[in-house]
This record gives C-alpha cells, sequence and structure tokens, in this order.
C-alpha cells in the first residue's frame, strides 16, 4: 500500500510526579474506575449514575458511535465491486424522415427494449480502499474515546457542581447564624444608646454589619440556586426535578488523607483524550495514503450482461428473453489521470500537513494532560494547607468576638472592636468553608486530569432503550444497536 504507516509518536511525559514525595500522595498502581466513592456520600454516588443514564451531550457521543460504525461499514464495502446494478427500459424511438441517410426501407417509428446487469471494480492495486478501512476504522476507535472522554468530564462534572452546592448551602447556614449573633450585637446597642450609654453611631455601624450580612446571604443562595440549575443539566432534567435527588441540606464532602495518582505512564494508558489524538493521527496517516493511490493508474473490470429487443422487422417485446436477444460486454480497463496541473500532489501534501498537525497535536495533548495533573495535585495540597490554616483563624475570630461583646456590654471597650471582630469572624468563616469545598474540587480536577470515570460504561448500554426504539422504528439500523457498547 502507498502512503506511510502509522507510527505512534513519541510522548513527552515525565518519570514521576513532582510532588510524589508527599506523604498524602500514593503513585502506586492505582484505580479509578469509581473514584466519585471516596467521597463516601450515597446521594453523589446516585447523581453520577443519573448523569450515565441522562445526560443528553453523552447520547449525542453515542449516536456519533453508531456513525462512525456506519461509515466503517461504507470503507469496508469499498474494497468490493463498486458498483452492481440491474437496470432495465422501455423506450419509444422515432427518426426524422429529413435525417442524412434515411432510407424508406427502415422503419422510422420503433420501441426498444432491454434489462440487464452491469457491475464495476476498482482493483486495489495501490491500497487506496485498504487505506480508507484503516482511516475510517481508527475513525471509530477515535469516535469511541471522545465518548469516554466525555464521560470522564461528566462525572467529574456533576461531582464538581454537587460539591459547590454543599459548599453554598454550608455558606449560607453559616451567614445566617452570624446574622443572628449581629442581630443580638444590634439589640445591645440600641439598649446602651437608649440609656444613654453609648452614641448612635454603634447603632448604625451594628445596623450597616447586620444588613451586609444579609445582603452577603441573597448572594449565596443566588449561587445556590444556579449551581442546582447547572446540575440539573448535567443530569439530563429540570430544575424542579432536582429537588428530591438531593434530599435535605448536606455537608461538603470530605477526601480521604491518601489519595492514590499512580504513574505519569499509567496517566497516558488512561485518558481518553490522549488515546482519542493518537487515534486521530493514525486517520489522518492513512488518508495520506488514500490520496497518494490518485498518483498512479486505477484498473477496474467492467462487466455488462442483459437482454435487448426492439419492434423493427420481426423481433417485438415477446422477444425481449430470447437467447437471441442476450448482450454483453466485459473486460479490463485502466484509466490514469494526467495534466492535471499539480492538484493530485498537492492534496498528497494537504493530507501529510494535517498528518503533521495531528502529530504535533498528540504531543500538545499529552503537555496539557500533564499540566492538568500538576495543577490539580499542587492544588488539592495547598488548599489542604490552607484549610488547617483557616480552621485555627476561625476558632480565633469566634473567641475574639465572644470576648469582645462581654468587654462592649461591660463598658471595658468601644463597639468599634466588637464590629471588627464580627466582621472578621464572617470573612474567615465563609473563607474556611469555601476553602473546604476547593479541596474537594481539586482532588475531583485531580482525577478528571487523570482519566478516571471512562470506565462506568463497561458492561452497561451507551444508549437508553428508548433512544434506540426510537431509531429502530426510523431507519434499519440491523445489528448495530445491539452491540454498541
Amino acid at each position: 500500500m502507498v502512503g506511510p504507516d502509522f507510527l505512534k509518536p513519541d510522548a513527552p511525559v515525565l518519570d514521576k510526579w513532582i510532588s510524589d514525595k508527599q506523604s498524602s500522595l500514593d503513585t502506586s498502581s492505582a484505580e479509578f474506575k469509581e473514584w466519585w466513592k471516596v467521597f463516601n456520600d450515597p446521594v453523589l454516588d446516585e447523581l453520577v449514575n443519573t448523569a450515565y443514564q441522562q445526560n443528553l451531550d453523552l447520547h449525542i457521543a453515542a449516536v456519533r458511535i453508531l456513525e462512525a460504525r456506519a461509515q466503517l461499514g461504507i470503507a469496508t464495502g469499498n474494497q468490493y465491486p463498486q458498483s452492481q446494478t440491474i437496470g432495465g427500459g422501455i423506450t419509444h424511438n422515432e427518426i426524422s424522415k429529413n435525417s442524412p441517410n434515411f432510407s424508406p426501407l427502415t422503419d422510422s417509428t420503433f420501441g426498444s427494449y432491454q434489462v440487464g446487469f452491469d457491475a464495476a471494480w476498482e482493483l486495489d492495486v495501490w491500497g487506496r480502499f485498504r487505506r480508507g478501512v484503516e482511516a475510517a476504522d481508527a475513525n471509530l476507535l477515535s469516535t469511541q474515546a471522545n465518548y469516554d472522554d466525555i464521560l470522564v468530564s461528566l462525572t467529574a462534572e456533576v461531582a464538581a457542581a454537587y460539591v459547590q452546592i454543599r459548599t453554598f448551602e454550608e455558606r449560607v447556614v453559616l451567614a445566617k447564624k452570624n446574622e443572628a449573633i449581629q442581630q443580638r450585637s444590634l439589640h445591645i446597642t440600641e439598649v446602651r444608646f437608649n440609656n444613654g450609654a453609648t452614641t448612635e453611631l454603634d447603632v448604625t455601624q451594628a445596623t450597616a454589619l447586620l444588613h451586609n450580612t444579609k445582603a452577603l446571604i441573597s448572594s449565596l443562595e443566588v449561587g445556590l440556586r444556579q449551581s442546582k440549575n447547572a446540575l440539573s443539566t448535567l443530569l439530563g432534567t429540570t430544575p424542579s426535578e432536582l429537588t428530591d435527588s438531593l434530599n435535605e441540606s448536606g455537608v461538603i464532602p470530605s477526601a480521604p488523607a491518601d489519595v492514590a495518582v499512580g504513574m505519569p505512564a499509567e496517566m497516558l494508558r488512561r485518558r481518553p483524550d490522549v488515546r482519542r489524538a493518537e487515534l486521530q493521527a493514525a486517520s489522518q496517516s492513512a488518508l495520506v495514503g488514500v490520496a497518494e493511490a490518485d498518483l498512479y493508474p486505477s484498473f477496474s473490470l467492467l462487466g455488462s450482461f442483459g437482454f435487448a429487443s426492439s419492434s423493427t422487422g420481426s423481433s417485438d417485446f415477446g422477444d425481449l428473453m430470447n437467447t437471441d436477444s442476450f448482450t454483453s460486454t466485459i473486460g479490463p480497463t485502466f484509466s490514469w489521470p494526467i495534466l492535471n496541473y499539480g492538484r493530485i500532489k498537492n492534496n498528497v501534501r494537504v493530507q501529510d500537513a494535517r498528518y503533521q498537525q495531528s502529530i504535533i497535536n498528540y504531543k500538545n495533548t499529552v503537555l496539557s494532560a500533564v499540566r492538568e495533573v500538576e495543577d490539580a495535585m499542587v492544588g488539592f495540597l495547598k488548599s489542604r494547607e490552607q484549610a488547617e490554616a483557616l480552621q485555627q483563624s476561625v476558632r480565633a475570630s469566634d473567641r475574639s468576638v465572644e470576648i469582645a461583646l462581654i468587654q462592649y456590654r461591660d463598658g471595658v471597650t468601644d463597639y468599634t472592636r466588637v464590629l471588627n471582630t464580627q466582621e472578621f469572624l464572617v470573612e474567615q468563616q465563609d473563607s474556611y468553608t469555601a476553602i473546604r469545598g476547593d479541596i474537594a474540587r481539586n482532588l475531583i480536577a485531580m482525577y478528571k486530569a487523570l482519566g478516571g470515570g471512562w470506565e462506568l460504561r463497561e458492561g452497561q448500554e451507551i444508549l437508553p432503550t428508548d433512544v434506540k426504539d426510537e431509531m429502530m422504528q426510523r431507519t434499519d439500523w440491523g445489528e448495530f444497536l445491539e452491540s454498541e457498547e
């Protein structure tokens, strides 16, 4: 076969992760089939399963696999006689009496009848059609890898949206608790002001802080609702149908103490987008051969068998199937496009340039994959450190508010001290809750970057029954829909 044989490009991958010496990271061989279960949250498990069954983007990716499989069938069929036609016709003919060489002895009006079978088979001398099958097969595998990549993203997005919802819920709860504390503080300032123990400034400052917290609660509730709306889209449902799935408010999923990350080489074998980039390069490599085959002559076998008759002389339509009416044409042919002014050669160059682009894209995909893992890994580790520091800060801030209120009631300090401590407590509590959500989201991003989650489809149908039934009612899909896993 003409054209290059595909060789897997070299992958620029590290031997180990930058953070591989961290005690909380396990670089031994790891399994990521159902990574979301490390959070031990049954609600999250159910949401991921629902998304797998109902997400519409995933359904589109599944149908594209069927499309690619049909395209492979077309390419495979091109290896066999490309034209096989049964035809026939009845025509009425009338010859002009004023035409040259017309003779009164001939019939000027007559009918023609023919029926026959025609076939044409271009031989695959240069491997044009075999390269086409090679390209279509790699494209099918690439489409399957694309489905897996969407599934990896889907599981991660569902988990991240769920964590975001739980984070907003906790932030709202904390903000409402602070609202209650600030409401009591406002009451204290009003009592002291009415008794002449302080000025109106304390009341206005307490009022401003209280209403600022109320505004924060409204903002957080907007974020909570929008996060739920985003999750409902991932689940393939309307926002109103999501309430039952989430049940009552839960806690932010917590990450395990130790996390398995495996080695960089394992990540390359696991990530579907890396496989997809490799297969896209393999498909384009074969298309170079398809284009190059046009530089050489093509050889074909042509054949035509049938019966022909007319209504001239003693013959008529009834003689169509007589042995005397049999006609045939058979023989080899060849064609060789010349003087094409460089169009064919330049098409080869176009396909080769695209092949080189796909090789570079593969290397870039590998580099991006490594970067995503490293980004998520450092984000996970450092967010844990931030959480530990913020936890200590929240404890100290909470105690500071308690002391400041006691001193204010006793007249030892002014309200500015109370105001400052309460503002700082609200800020630190909100930051601590947010960073706990960041820990979970960074771990989710790390599992996504490592390529975990696509194994969820193993042993399961990738299209719902109702979708397959709809397609079968419209088109004869044969056995395609019975084996689309």
